[in-house]
């Protein structure tokens, strides 16, 4: 059995586990004043989440499995089926994936194609807002589900916080975007400002959820900013929720050091709430394959409509426009000088496109004819009269040609192989999750 040290502080109860116990035992903590207290370590199986433990005042919960999908999905029936008066924590860690909030754009926000070459790497929506931030095995993610009336966006930043300090990261705060910053190495060696912690709400009539992700010990630190920057980025005006871009570190400490400090400040905060015994539930795959609500949750978040035909109208032009009159990058392609195209999309289809300065070969050539019928080809699609799914594009030549199938004309191969290639990067095709 590992060692176990117990101190007794202000406000409540340190818990401090040595080595792996951590995660292969239930820690179940008597509260009490004073000396005199009483903890246990015993041998747990992996839990079942029933509506008994759900009814509990305080619960503690660890996923042993690191799906996002799954994970998100553990938090949300949790969010969903804990007692309206219950206070609820939730730790875990993710594969590598990035996630973007519910009211986000991925061709925005994230680099696909990089995504795609990586292959390692998921693409998640989450069910809460907030901006896109990026999970692997150095990151630990928490969840905090309250009642409302206790509810405020940095009470529990502020727990994970002091969890922090008491690991030596003394220049921790949350700032004025309920981020968690450090100065320097949060050691104090350097001034600088860095983002460890961002944080994401959701709201119900009878819970509140705040959750973040800390990065402790990421390994793919330097590469992360590469899955942020979108190439469709200069081209598209979201109506959604933006992410805003800070400097990120590690804060260089330890997984289970620091999901055993946040335990431990969500006890002592919860200690006057709680009559009876906490023990920290770890929960899995196998606990939660048999819970209906948790597998739809999880076949909702994977498919391709949830992650991309949720996203909010916005629109893409290749010329600066009257809403949008950023100057655009220069584009090196075939086709005529005043080349323009332009979309808007909601959910993910296009419901009006403009399309000119197109390159066309056959008979009696008008390109402002052919420019016509190519962009109420893509509002309207070619067959069924029903809008494109911009997720659904594999290749843009495709789509190209098929606006002009059974006509006296086609845009020339030049033209259509270079547009193709440019707007497969910014779109790319065969959409993954």
């Amino acid at each position: 059995m590992a060692a176990v040290l117990l101190r007794n502080t202000t406000g409540g109860i340190r818990c401090l586990t040595k080595g792996p116990a951590f995660i292969s035992t239930t820690t179940t903590i008597s509260f009490s004043h004073g000396f005199g207290l009483l903890t246990k370590l015993r041998r747990s199986h992996s839990t079942t989440i029933s509506q008994d433990l759900l009814n509990k005042k305080v619960q503690v919960y660890q996923s042993t499995s690191k799906d996002p999908y799954l994970n998100l999905s553990i938090e949300h029936h949790l969010l969903q089926h804990s007692h309206p008066d219950s206070y609820v924590l939730f730790l875990y860690i993710n594969d590598p994936c990035v996630v973007i909030g519910r009211n986000q754009n991925p061709w925005l926000e994230v680099n696909l194609p990089a995504l795609q070459e990586a292959e390692d790497i998921k693409l998640v929506r989450r069910r809460s807002g907030g901006g896109t931030v990026f999970h692997d095995h150095g990151n630990v993610n928490w969840s905090v589900i309250c009642p409302p009336a206790v509810f405020d966006r940095d009470r529990h930043a502020e727990m994970v916080v002091r969890a922090l300090k008491d690991l030596g990261v003394t220049t921790a705060k949350v700032n004025e975007r309920h981020d968690i910053v450090i100065a320097g190495d949060g050691r104090g060696n350097g001034k600088d400002i860095f983002k460890v912690s961002g944080s994401a709400y959701k709201l119900t009539r009878l819970r509140s959820l705040h959750h973040g992700t800390c990065l402790l010990n990421s390994p793919r630190l330097k590469n992360i900013g590469k899955f942020l920057r979108s190439p469709g980025e200069p081209y598209i005006k979201a109506r959604g929720v933006e992410s805003v871009r800070s400097p990120i570190r590690n804060v260089d400490v330890d997984t289970e050091e620091f999901t055993k400090g946040v335990v431990d400040e969500f006890c002592a905060m919860y200690e006057e709430q709680c009559g009876e015994d906490v023990k920290l539930k770890r929960v899995g795959e196998e606990d939660v394959k048999n819970m209906d609500n948790i597998r739809k949750g999880m076949d909702e978040l994977m498919s391709i409509p949830w992650i991309y035909g949720q996203t909010p109208q916005f629109t893409f032009s290749s010329r600066p426009t009257e809403d949008d009159p950023r100057e655009r990058p220069p584009l090196d392609l075939e086709v005529q000088s005043d080349f323009n195209i332009q979309f808007t999309l909601r959910h993910g289809e296009i419901q009006t496109a403009n399309v000119s300065g197109l390159k066309y070969e056959g008979r009696a050539i008008d390109g402002d004819f052919y420019d016509g019928v190519v962009s109420q080809t893509l509002a309207k699609g070619s067959e069924d009269d029903s809008a494109v799914k911009l997720y659904e594009i594999k290749d843009w030549a495709t789509i190209l040609k098929s606006a002009t199938t059974g006509q006296a004309f086609k845009v020339s191969d030049p033209s259509l192989n270079s547009i193709s290639e440019w707007l497969n990067k910014v779109f790319p095709g065969n959409h993954f999750r």
